[in-house]
């Protein structure tokens, strides 16, 4: 998966996106001064829009590479900040409304129109519902994603930057409380997440606790400044600041933040769904149609995934035949839960294998894609302080200026939830030919307005990063069948992933038989399973958007080979897909249409 900032909540969810949900109280009248006359042209409200976003979130403008007098900021993580974001946005779709029409505009401007209308829709129909979102939670707390932003996101490449870093770390307390403040509110209303997610955000605030002065933030800095030109008298005092700075201010408002969860958790809810909120229903019929882009319904989407189960089963079969396995399917399973030879003794050994993946794979990608990427990738473990609660594996993307690189983050808290069998296939997924390969084109598209270079349908990247992984296996990867197996495995994973999210938020499932179906159905191991079950509980409807933009990318595929016969060019397809950055699937269909009718009238 894509990692995203998500502490703010569900309240201002869109953070990571083409703008950010902080705001200044400066700032509330800055949806309607943005406005250009529409003489000026539709790209020009994009523009303006874009602008209006930036200034209102310090965030955004970090992960754009922006070094500004902002840069020492977090910005303003209230429910009123949300509001206005909210209303910047809808304002600048009327204004795009009333003003242009998109049968006139030329086709690049038509497309935007409708992306940002289609992006404009399906925020409205999450905002009511915006205080369900949980701030505290394994997958997206501010705890540790507070910590995760300064440590890779905030760099310092001079003196001014580091004292930037450092009223950051002040600025930790105020944004800390307005959180603790709302997620008190939201508790107070029946919004807590289910309890057992809170020994999670308590292990991970005790984490940074018992560091004292050693904890990662610390850590970092002191490394950051390092690598600085400075005198060592001056470093020394960049330090000493930056202490000073994180025991006057953040610790103490970890140590609130520490008591409030204290104190909601034995208050907090045994049911994982989401249904038990009023009008729950229409929350989780509001996530599945703005994560899918399809107006699928809940039980057509379990539906869907019993069926890619049963079919992803029959192909496991084959592959058990052919390495002689005698027994069940579930012994077949177990067997590649348990048998030693599937795991890695050591880090270092599961982390040159990546490498010798990536090498492999960076040699024959000019065969599958016109367009490559151009931002470099690294390779990192998630770091120690966050290990414990975070996703197996999860990347994030580069800057737009190359100050960046993307960053593929493996998990290895513990090698015994990362199976050998998998590896391909998850690195295929989160870097190459997977997200990097389709989110460092994405990022620079620069002829298109920053909310498609930046932003993002979670359809259509997460269907790509899964469709990269079964093209691994077309590039003449997958050669020992056991790791062709990881690969069904992990496809099989997202299938099951329809049936379980589905289950816990719709069908009113627990926790422990949404376990018990993975379990039965996949050959995961016990603790990537309760993972997974409980990363899907706290993020409703995400999960489906994986197979069901896979799904759609191969069905085009597919129907594009058959019309097009030996005309077809996969490295054409490819782009057809990513050159448009992200769209909602039915405009992937409409794109992948006309490059067939292009390649017909060539």
């Amino acid at each position: 998966m894509m990692k995203r900032l998500g502490f703010f909540g569900a309240s201002v969810a869109a953070m990571a996106l083409a703008g950010g949900a902080a705001a200044q109280e400066a700032h509330s009248s800055a949806p309607e001064a943005a406005m250009p006359r529409p003489e000026a042209g539709i790209n020009a409200l994009f523009e303006a829009y874009d602008e209006a976003q930036l200034a209102l979130s310090p965030l955004s403008k970090a992960y754009r590479g922006i070094r500004d007098e902002d840069y020492g900021e977090w910005g303003d993580f209230s429910d009123a900040a949300a509001l206005r974001q909210h209303r910047l946005l809808q304002a600048t779709a009327a204004t795009m409304r009333a003003n242009f029409d998109p049968h006139a505009l030329p086709p690049q401007d038509a497309l935007s129109y409708r992306l940002f209308d289609a992006l404009a829709e399906r925020r409205a129909s999450l905002f009511p519902f915006r205080e369900y979102g949980y701030i505290f939670d394994q997958m997206n707390g501010a705890q540790s994603d507070l910590p995760a932003f300064l440590i890779n996101i905030h760099s310092i490449a001079n003196e001014r930057q580091a004292h930037d870093y450092i009223s950051r770390i002040e600025g930790l307390g105020k944004v800390l409380d307005t959180l603790i403040a709302e997620s008190r509110e939201r508790a107070a209303n029946g919004v807590m997440p289910p309890d057992w997610v809170y020994p999670y955000v308590i292990s991970d605030i005790e984490n940074l606790l018992d560091a004292g002065d050693d904890n990662a933030v610390l850590e970092d800095f002191e490394s950051k400044v390092s690598a600085l030109d400075l005198s060592a008298a001056d470093a020394a005092d960049l330090v000493a600041r930056a202490h000073a700075a994180w025991n006057s201010a953040a610790r103490p408002a970890y140590r609130r933040l520490l008591a409030e969860m204290r104190r909601q958790q034995p208050l907090a809810p045994t049911d994982d769904g989401v249904w038990r909120f009023d009008r729950g229903d229409e929350y989780y019929a509001a996530l599945l149609k703005n994560y899918t882009t399809t107006d699928l319904t809940a039980d057509e989407i379990h539906r869907i995934g019993l069926d890619n189960v049963a079919r992803i089963h029959g192909e496991m079969r084959a592959i058990m035949e052919q390495v002689g396995f005698e027994g069940t399917l579930q012994d077949f399973f177990e067997h590649a839960r348990t048998d030693p030879r599937f795991y890695y003794e050591t880090r270092e050994d599961y982390l040159a294998d990546v490498e010798k993946h990536r090498v492999a794979i960076e040699a024959v990608l000019p065969q599958f894609f016109a367009t490559l990427p151009t931002d470099p990738m690294v390779v990192k473990p998630v770091e120690a302080f966050r290990e414990k609660s975070a996703g197996k594996a999860f990347y994030s993307r580069p800057a737009p200026d190359g100050s960046r690189p993307g960053t593929y983050y493996v998990n290895l808290h513990n090698l015994r939830d990362m199976s050998r069998n998998e590896l391909e296939a998850l690195f295929y997924h989160e870097g190459l030919p997977g997200h990097h390969l389709q989110l460092s084109i994405q990022t620079q598209l620069g002829d298109v307005p920053a909310f498609r270079r930046f932003g993002g349908v979670t359809a259509y990247s997460e269907g790509w990063g899964l469709y990269a992984e079964e093209l691994g296996k077309d590039m003449g990867f997958y050669t020992d069948p056991y790791s062709d197996f990881g690969r069904l495995g992990m496809e099989l994973w997202r299938a099951c992933r329809l049936v379980v999210d589905t289950g816990i938020h719709h069908k009113r499932w627990s926790r422990e038989e949404a376990i018990a179906y993975l379990t039965e159905n996949t050959p995961n191991p016990e603790g990537d399973i309760r993972k997974a079950i409980e990363r899907y509980a706290v993020y409703p409807g995400q999960a489906t958007a994986y197979m069901i933009g896979k799904l759609k990318i191969m069905e085009l595929r597919e129907n594009a080979r058959a019309e097009l016969g030996e005309r077809f060019d996969i490295r054409g397809f490819h782009d057809a897909i990513l050159k448009s950055g992200p769209v909602p699937l039915s405009i992937m269909e409409e794109n992948v249409a006309a490059w067939v009718a292009a390649q017909k009238g060539a």
